[in-house]
């Protein structure tokens, strides 16, 4: 695949270029920044990932992660920036599955903030993930110019990296999703603003808002209904056992449980 040319990073002035991106990307409060030059050092010299995309010789993406529980079988990837329209994203998370299957690792995980709906086609529909666990409030407080004034709500992303439809994707090729006949909307958008409906049935359709950052800045109220709404709703479903088990449209496919 052609892109931006993706490397390890090991030296300080790499860090330090990682550390100017991020705060281009974050723009985030003095000493909010989601990691430092000195994280970065220790987690490069202890053997953990960090790598950043190249266009030429123009740092456009960095990702940083480390070994998570249990040993010898997963990374976790805490923070991966990248600027937008280059394909940074995506060859930072190909880099990254190749690195860790060649140390034995079987999945990869991190997390991201359920409601924006482009990273949420982008992990589930182009790299085959899936939402595990919905994390209230994960982060606390945070003050940077995407996230200021919001919950820190998340979800855990679980990548395996030897699903079929991670080999496909890795490929190139996406894993048709399909919306059962009987799914019911759980959480739908009406005229910007979220709509719950049932969630007993088989299978539930939890819709997001189009643009949720815009959102937060021209309508915070609006925002905090959207992120309470889909914390109860996706939320209580992961809660209860349901399994996401893609992203069509405008929201999540999740198959409950029922009896």
């Amino acid at each position: 695949m052609t892109g931006p040319d993706v490397r390890e990073l090991c030296r300080i002035e790499e860090f330090e270029d990682v550390l100017r991106l991020f705060d281009e990307i974050w723009r985030p409060d003095p000493g909010g920044a989601p990691v430092t030059v000195e994280l970065l050092r220790a987690l490069s010299h202890s053997g953990n990932y960090v790598a950043g995309a190249y266009d030429g010789e123009t740092l456009v993406g960095a990702s940083a992660g480390f070994f998570a529980a249990p040993a010898g079988e997963a990374l976790h990837s805490h923070v991966t920036g990248a600027v937008g329209g280059r394909g940074a994203g995506l060859a930072l998370k190909l880099h990254q599955r190749e690195w860790a299957l060649a140390r034995g690792l079987g999945r990869i995980t991190w997390t991201y903030d359920p409601l924006v709906r482009r990273n949420a086609h982008f992990n589930l529909t182009k790299l085959g993930a899936r939402p595990e666990r919905y994390l209230r409030s994960f982060y606390g407080a945070m003050y940077d110019a995407i996230n200021a004034g919001d919950e820190s709500d998340r979800v855990l992303a679980v990548w395996r990296l030897t699903d079929p439809r991670v080999v496909a994707a890795a490929r190139g090729e996406r894993w048709p999703v399909e919306v059962p006949e009987g799914a019911v909307a759980g959480l739908a958008d009406r005229d910007g603003a979220p709509e719950r409906g049932r969630t007993d049935a088989p299978v539930v359709l939890v819709g997001v808002p189009a643009d949720i950052e815009s959102l937060r800045l021209r309508d915070p109220e609006a925002a905090a209904s959207w992120r309470h709404a889909v914390r109860e709703v996706l939320g209580g479903l992961l809660d209860e056992g349901a399994r996401v088990t893609g992203f069509h449209g405008s929201g999540y496919v999740v198959e409950r449980r029922v009896p």
